[in-house]
């Protein structure tokens, strides 16, 4: 093929080549899928409906739901589907659009999960500027940043993806469409230009990750200087369901991205994409609502008012 106009669609990886195993694959994938709408779903629904979550915290919860019903819903119901008509297609504009959709919301979850730490830094911190620096309005303008950053990252490597030249067939080395994947299937040296871009991409993100380390080792220092017991524990609970989704986020990305090719192989490429493009949707809502009594409680009232 010599180049991506002659491209009318991508071939992606496939989990099984036994009927049975890809049923039992559109199955597991159901259940995650379903598990992340109701959990992210209650989350909004009680975010939005009970006043007293309505603080800076809990709207940045709900716009990591909103971001991870995305996340999940771009690659998760495409490939239920392929196993269940047992087909690899998916079309060069499905394609693009997965790769614009994963990319702007992977994104723009990570610069949130950034606006989240320095709002938990805020907060423990500088308590008695809570107020003026977390306002409603500089909360709607932290949250759309994060969203118009993720959305402009999207553009620019989509755009700079898809105008390639591809030469090396039409087969993706993943469950699903992503910039890596497809770089590989460009002619030589032809690909530089988005290296570039990700290099920058990295060095931003990096950035971002330097801010949240930075913010919990002051979060820390504050919390440990607490002379009560209950304070600290307290202050443990705002901060650690943040933490531990962010090092989720991190840990799965980094394997994904920058683990040793020595030890890259098919069968480990779609583990990996799994833990870091499936599994975060799925267990965030739990994270966040572990050790968090304001929401669980909201949640208990929620889901009584459905029963009813």
């Amino acid at each position: 093929m010599s180049n991506s106009s002659s491209l009318n669609e991508f071939l992606l990886l496939a989990f099984a080549d036994t009927w049975e195993l890809q049923l039992l694959h559109f199955s597991l994938f159901l259940g995650i899928y379903l598990a992340a709408l109701l959990g992210n779903g209650l989350i909004i629904t009680a975010v939005a409906c009970d006043h007293h979550l309505h603080t800076p915290m809990y709207f940045f919860l709900l716009n990591l739901s909103f971001l991870d019903l995305g996340t999940i819903s771009t690659t998760v119901p495409k490939s239920m589907a392929n196993s269940l008509w047992d087909t690899r297609a998916i079309s060069y504009s499905g394609c693009a659009a997965q790769v614009f959709s994963f990319f702007f919301l992977i994104s723009a979850e990570y610069y949130l999960l950034t606006v989240m730490a320095y709002d938990r830094y805020v907060a423990i911190c500088r308590p008695l500027h809570y107020g003026t620096l977390m306002g409603s309005r500089a909360c709607v303008r932290m949250a759309a940043a994060a969203w118009g950053s993720g959305f402009l990252k999207a553009v620019l490597h989509t755009g700079n993806t898809f105008s390639l030249p591809l030469c090396q067939g039409n087969t993706v080395d993943q469950f699903f469409c992503e910039v890596p994947q497809i770089l590989k299937l460009s002619c030589s040296d032809s690909y530089l230009r988005e290296i570039g871009l990700l290099v920058v991409s990295g060095c931003l993100s990096f950035g971002c990750f330097i801010f949240i380390v930075v913010s919990y080792v002051q979060i820390f220092t504050a919390v440990l200087r607490i002379p009560s017991e209950q304070g600290r524990h307290k202050a443990f609970s705002m901060c650690l369901p943040h933490l531990a989704v962010v090092c989720l986020f991190v840990t799965t990305g980094l394997l994904a991205y920058l683990r040793p090719a020595s030890i890259s192989s098919a069968a480990l490429n779609l583990v990996v994409a799994v833990l870091y493009a499936v599994v975060p949707p799925a267990m965030n809502p739990v994270i966040y609502s572990m050790r968090n009594k304001e929401l669980k409680e909201a949640l208990k009232k929620l889901v009584q008012l459905l029963l009813v």
